[in-house]
């Protein structure tokens, strides 16, 4: 990767983990997205599952609606509104996500950590590529930009007492683990 490939790359991260701390503020999980098209940011979004009650308010569909209901981005109704745009998340975008944008047809996604419990992009199924689909071409995926930074974020949120949940549990005794395993560098996930 050159230099100032990934130093866009990492601009861009940083506008979606800028969307997760605002997550973390509202009580939500702390994922952020950011979509990108012409080098210019078209929708934000993060997580409003707990505010809305619904699950499936994930950041990644937050944007997508966005994008969706806006004449000047969207002019146009077509199979794939979003073949020209890139998407920045903090996390690996979930199963249900990740196929919605491969159904949006999206150019392709940058995340930063891995989703070892429901990640679409590779972690757990391939749904962006790998799993074969009869109409829609799959996507590249690229994970482990700010990787560090996305799971201390997750991390500060999980040791804290989620109010929303179904059935709360306590976490008083939870303590911030603050190593990280590492990881050599990022890996393309096509």
């Amino acid at each position: 990767m050159a230099s100032d490939d990934g130093d866009i790359h990492l601009r861009w991260m940083q506008a979606a983990m800028d969307m997760a701390e605002e997550a973390l503020e509202a009580k939500e999980v702390p994922v952020g997205c950011v979509f990108v098209r012409g080098d210019k940011i078209i929708a934000r979004a993060r997580n409003r599952t707990n505010q809305l009650r619904n699950a499936t308010r994930h950041a990644e569909l937050e944007a997508i609606d966005e994008i969706l209901a806006n004449k000047e981005l969207t002019p146009v109704v077509t199979q794939y509104p979003l073949s020209d745009t890139t998407l920045y998340v903090t996390v690996e975008p979930c199963i249900m996500c990740a196929s919605a944008l491969r159904q949006m047809g999206i150019k392709e996604v940058y995340y930063g950590c891995d989703n070892d419990r429901f990640g679409g992009c590779g972690s757990v199924l391939g749904v962006h590529s790998v799993l074969p689909h009869p109409k829609h071409e799959g996507y590249d995926a690229h994970g482990g930009y700010l990787r560090d930074e996305a799971i201390m974020i997750l991390r500060r949120f999980y040791i804290t007492e989620n109010t929303n949940a179904p059935v709360p549990k306590s976490k008083a005794n939870r303590v911030l683990k603050t190593e990280i395993p590492s990881r050599s560098s990022p890996r393309p996930q096509s």
